[in-house]
């Protein structure tokens, strides 16, 4: 089995009510730090809601401020393509939705964006966001292809503007990129899209040398035993990281062919060796039920114990090749949201148990291992 949770559906939902006025809600007190450890990596989550309702993401951004101290703002729902090419005002949709992330944001906090020109589907150029999310590509745009120049131009100018409205520690611009190979083993598509990124890329680094730029890639994707394409990525890996700063990775091991098994004792270490460039996790997670998608015809067999085991062997391989930092995507699991979009029985689904908090926002095993490590002393 191996799943591209790239088609999840519920990411552009988080732009949709990211702006509801919202109720605060009770957290427990941080752990005093003990003396004498310390950590390389930053640890975080993106902001993505678990209800619909008034309350729920005011309560994900307390989470945030409580359990972490790094917030990944997490953008993979289109671009706003003819306003950025032009230098055009953004529709009020996209501005609000940034203006109540910076606003909430933690003060303090690092600060991670994460954008990208590629679909969701990995298999070709972004949708148009513009008074909604992944609206269908207009005339001209359905046609051009990544590395067309006014597509260059337009997501240079998206990134810059970026840059300037959240001023963040740490730049994502291309999401998964070498899910590209996996879409289109030609490499034309894989080809196309290294043109806009090293472009984009070069401008970056000339305007803002000190900003750590990036592109993740599905970190499952690059090892042997789980990989479709396997040379192929090795080819793309090379390519992509001569235009990236740190070896940025999406890692979900339960949606390849390993799932719920007992992860290999060495898998950490063949992924994370692969590059000798600073490592971060951009994504991750594990779940902590059994959940079972398309009608029960995939199985996943979480636990508590085994989420809490996957943080331990993440977190002991992290201080052991210093990484930068880490994102669990998913802080408490989204079960009323899923309800609340009809109980779909697709990948949407497979993320729905993965937080830290359960559904009722009660704390996990692996939350306590996970503010464990947050209370000790980041220190490069």
């Amino acid at each position: 089995m191996h799943i591209q949770h790239t088609t999840l559906k519920l990411f552009f939902i988080l732009s949709i009510i990211a702006q509801i006025l919202l109720n605060s809600c009770n957290l427990r007190d941080v752990v005093t730090p003990p003396t004498g450890n310390t950590r390389s990596y930053y640890l975080g989550f993106t902001p993505f809601p678990y209800d619909v309702t008034a309350g729920s993401l005011d309560t994900v951004y307390l989470k945030i401020k409580n359990d972490a101290d790094i917030i990944s703002h997490h953008f993979d729902d289109g671009i706003p393509w003819q306003e950025s090419l032009y230098g055009e005002n953004y529709s009020t949709y996209i501005i609000n939705d940034w203006q109540t992330r910076k606003a909430k944001t933690p003060p303090g906090a690092k600060i991670i964006v994460s954008v990208t020109p590629i679909n969701f589907n990995r298999n070709g150029l972004a949708l148009y966001k513009s008074s909604s999310s992944n609206q269908p590509l207009a005339y001209p745009w359905n046609t051009y292809t990544f590395n067309n120049i006014q597509v260059e131009n337009a997501y240079l100018n998206y990134c810059r503007r970026i840059i300037r409205f959240f001023n963040p520690d740490y730049l994502v611009i291309g999401i998964e990129v070498n899910l590209l190979i996996n879409s289109d083993p030609t490499l034309n598509l894989w080809n196309s899209y290294l043109q806009l990124h090293q472009y984009v890329y070069s401008k970056l680094k000339s305007e803002y040398p000190s900003l750590p730029i990036m592109v993740s890639l599905s970190g499952m994707d690059l090892l042997q035993d789980y990989s479709s394409n396997y040379q192929l990525q090795q080819i793309g890996l090379d390519q992509i990281m001569q235009y990236s700063d740190y070896f940025a990775i999406s890692l979900y091991p339960f949606l390849s062919s390993l799932s719920t098994n007992e992860m290999p004792s060495n898998l950490f270490d063949l992924l994370f060796s692969l590059e000798n460039k600073p490592i971060c996790i951009t994504e991750t997670g594990y779940p902590a039920q059994t959940t079972s998608l398309y009608n029960g015809s995939i199985v996943l067999n979480g636990t508590q114990q085994k989420q809490n085991d996957y943080f331990n062997k993440l977190f002991s391989a992290a201080d052991k090749y210093n990484l930068i930092f880490i994102i669990n995507f998913v802080i408490q699991d989204y079960d009323k949201l899923w309800k609340a979009l009809g109980s779909p029985e697709d990948i949407s689904k497979a993320w729905r148990d993965t937080g830290l908090y359960d559904e009722n926002g009660n704390a996990r095993l692996a939350y306590e291992t996970w503010n464990n490590k947050l209370s000790i002393s980041v220190q490069f």
